[in-house]
């Protein structure tokens, strides 16, 4: 969805493209009932095992002498069925898998880190790339242009490697390639308002990408300083290249400055956090053309950098009752100015969410409900940028079926959790989305990725507002201490943005069964 496109399917190319929608939703069936099989004969399995004792689920670190060694293998079999159902190419399925081998040391005044990470893609589609403005048809297809068109492929790169100097435990200074997600400077000890920053909060702006098969790291300084239970964090750094390209060794000309200032509270009927935060963005790559909704000509002649300034705030807070359970709420928001190369940009975007706990033990429910917004362009034609730039985000912890993101977008959702057990968890979502304007288009992506790669797609409107309607349900099965598998499937009712590009199925599915294990 984000790549540039290496060969091109259109409807009228293939012998099967005619073929009966009835076939299309059988192969997605059959190939994502081979995926829920197989999660059931690993929860059958599993299950034969003795449970975790008390405190085991938090292993020990291995240890090699004097060097602390931890690694991560990820396996995932995506089934992917594009909104074109009359496409040859859907639906496909592809695994791919992630091994992830790190060293490193931690003394009082110094830590050290070194991280090898191991991707591997195979069988990526060959046809998944349509005519404007279908474009890539799901994530396969973007693996596949992005990777120069190889249907297989495996790397091997330098993930992370720093040193880290340390005062205690308040002050630290952080040097080379790390990992970095905005919003989890600080991790709350109420384990609601914890789950509240990880799942809505971090990554928003800038994340490691860490759901894609490759993941993003940067290069730069982290600076950190806490006093009393405050913290301030200073980021200076540049983008690595990655994400759905397998070799993540390159470094972007793509860069930013974070700052942040976090201050927890505790108050007898709960917990709350603040967050205060500014991010200066330079993207200076004038040879890529820019994702916007002004004219292809007005684009081809923009040549200048991006400059944006985002400002934006964050709280969090729980409120702890004896009768009724936990109630919880957040608030986001972030205002945008600067430049988007030739225009002035003036942009915003704003989260609210309400959260309840019933005081039920059996299937522990959470239930919430909230509203997403990031602003849009109404005018092409005028000198301003008004669509909100999500930066280098990690767009899929609020958009797990990722076929959109927060540019452009309105999204009203509701999210149940239950946990039948300490080992599983269930999560599912609905989301009614529309666009900001109509006027605009409907955007897609996760930030730059690849020197020749804008790294945001966008398909028309076509003066339409509404987008689609999705649900979905997860399952997270943590078998063993070090081992887990998931579960997730997602079904989009695509509406008028989505019809006229996808005039033969505007549904469109998703699914994939994913294996970790941890060293």
């Amino acid at each position: 969805m984000t790549g540039p496109s290496v060969r091109m399917s259109t409807r009228g190319s293939h012998p099967h493209t005619n073929r009966p929608l009835a076939r299309t939703g059988w192969r997605f069936g059959a190939s994502f009932l081979l995926l829920t099989l197989s999660l059931l004969f690993a929860i059958k399995a599993a299950c034969q095992t003795p449970s975790p004792a008390a405190g085991a689920m938090n292993p020990a670190p291995l240890t090699a002498g004097p060097f602390d060694i931890s690694g991560s293998w990820q396996i995932r079999s995506e089934s992917w069925d594009w909104f074109e159902d009359g496409n040859a190419s859907s639906p496909y399925t592809f695994p791919h898998s992630l091994f992830r081998l790190s060293i490193g040391q931690s003394r009082s005044k110094l830590d050290w880190q070194a991280e090898a990470a191991v991707p591997a893609l195979l069988g990526l589609p060959d046809n998944a790339i349509a005519s404007a403005p279908q474009g890539q048809l799901g994530l396969g297809a973007t693996y596949f242009a992005a990777n120069g068109g190889r249907q297989n492929i495996a790397r091997i790169f330098l993930k992370q490697g720093f040193v880290r100097f340390k005062d205690g435990e308040r002050r630290s200074l952080r040097l080379g390639r790390f990992e970095f997600l905005d919003g989890s400077e600080v991790t709350p000890k109420d384990s609601t308002l914890a789950a509240m920053e990880k799942t809505r909060i971090t990554q928003r702006l800038i994340g490691n990408f860490g759901w894609s098969a490759v993941g993003r790291s940067y290069d730069g300084i982290q600076f950190s300083q806490g006093w009393r239970k405050n913290n301030f964090t200073f980021v200076a750094a540049r983008a690595t290249q990655g994400v759905f390209q397998a070799n993540g060794m390159g470094e972007l000309n793509v860069g930013f400055l974070y700052g942040s200032l976090t201050v927890p509270i505790s108050r007898r009927s709960g917990d709350s956090e603040l967050r205060i935060f500014g991010i200066g963005y330079d993207d200076p790559r004038g040879t890529v053309l820019k994702t916007d909704n002004r004219p292809l000509a007005a684009r081809l002649a923009d040549r200048q950098d991006i400059l944006l300034g985002t400002f934006g705030a964050d709280y969090l807070r729980v409120f702890n009752t004896s009768a009724a359970g936990k109630f919880d709420f957040l608030v986001w928001g972030v205002l945008q100015t600067g430049s988007w190369g030739q225009l002035s940009d003036r942009a915003g975007a704003f989260v609210g969410e309400f959260g309840w706990q019933p005081p039920v033990q059996h299937l522990a429910p959470w239930l919430s409900a909230g509203y997403s917004y990031g602003s849009g362009d109404g005018n092409p034609n005028d000198n301003k940028h008004t669509t909100f730039s999500q930066l280098l985000p990690t767009p899929r912890p609020y958009a797990r079926f990722p076929f959109y993101d927060m540019q452009n977008n309105k999204d009203l959702y509701a999210t149940l959790n239950l946990h039948p057990s300490r080992r599983i968890s269930l999560r599912t979502e609905a989301h009614s989305l529309g666009l900001a304007e109509r006027n605009d288009l409907w955007y897609l992506g996760g930030g730059p990725f690849q020197p020749q790669t804008f790294g945001y797609v966008g398909r028309p409107s076509g003066g339409h507002g509404k987008l689609a309607n999705v649900l979905d349900l997860s399952v997270d099965y943590k078998i063993t201490p070090r081992f887990g598998i998931s579960f997730y499937y997602a079904k989009a009712w695509g509406s008028s943005v989505i019809d006229p590009i996808y005039p033969n199925g505007k549904n469109g599915q998703f699914g994939y069964v994913e294996f970790s294990a941890s060293l």
